[in-house]
């Protein structure tokens, strides 16, 4: 059985994510933060860490990006998870004004928050917020997270599908001590910084041009030791031992100031 870490408490997004990607069969490890999930798997204490990295309408996890920095793991893996918010108390509609949640699912179902003039309460995970206001008790609260959360803590569905937009993903990657072994469609995840000067990023981004390497995803991070420089998230298509991309990586290394590779992994499917 696989020892699957990931943050927030039974009933998460998480871990609905780690089953879609292993199945039923695992031993899931809840952990508070994002980096005790990653530190589990670091030390031995699970097999994989599951990770969000970005959603469909609210966009990246900064937390989650950022800690991709400094973990030792290898992307193995990637899957999309259909989300599904569910407004979850033991009021009415009418009685509840304060609503709580993970900042992400606040902000995924901003229309209907405002439409109801409801108060915002940051809480640490989808599925804590349940564990939080069932341990208040009070009908004008309520909370957003998945329909198992609710079943888990035994708090109902006041109302269902309260995202607004049912076209709502969100993108986890699944972490490992160990490497993947080369596949045939695979992608391939990168973090690099260049030089502050003119053309530094094109001549990156031209690499990718001239071996004909699909860009799936670039994005940029603020640098947290060095003011107004940026860290550039990427993603391409390929695997990371292929002999041009390899070759290519190479020349990427002396052409930036900063080069990681967080790993190789099959490219998955949107459901």
């Amino acid at each position: 059985m696989k020892h699957v870490s990931f943050q927030g408490e039974r009933g998460a997004y998480s871990e609905a994510a780690s089953i879609s990607f292993f199945g039923n069969e695992i031993d899931a490890v809840p952990c508070s933060t994002f980096a005790d999930a990653l530190k589990n798997t670091e030390n031995g204490s699970s097999d994989y860490t599951v990770l969000p990295i970005e959603n469909s309408l609210a966009g990246s996890v900064g937390e989650s990006n950022d800690l991709l920095l400094s973990t030792k793991l290898h992307v193995v893996g990637e899957v999309y998870h259909r989300i599904h918010h569910c407004f979850i108390g033991n009021g009415s509609l009418e009685d509840v004004d304060t609503v709580y949640s993970h900042p992400q699912a606040l902000g995924q179902c901003r229309q209907f928050i405002e439409e109801n003039s409801l108060k915002t309460i940051p809480s640490y995970d989808t599925a804590g917020s349940v564990k939080i206001i069932k341990d208040l008790n009070k009908n004008s609260i309520a909370c957003i997270a998945s329909k198992n959360a609710a079943k888990i803590f035994d708090v109902p569905i006041i109302q269902e599908g309260i995202e607004d937009n049912t076209n709502n993903y969100t993108r986890f990657l699944i972490f490992s001590k160990e490497k993947n072994d080369k596949t045939k469609n695979s992608k391939t995840s990168i973090i690099f910084s260049v030089k502050h000067e003119a053309g530094a990023l094109y001549q990156i981004i031209n690499e990718f041009h001239q071996n004909k390497i699909n860009l799936t995803k670039i994005e940029s991070r603020p640098n947290k030791n060095t003011s107004w420089e940026y860290n550039f998230y990427v993603d391409f298509e390929g695997h990371q031992d292929d002999p041009s991309i390899r070759d290519m990586l190479k020349r990427l290394s002396t052409n930036s100031t900063f080069l990681k590779i967080l790993g190789s992994y099959p490219v998955a499917k949107l459901d």
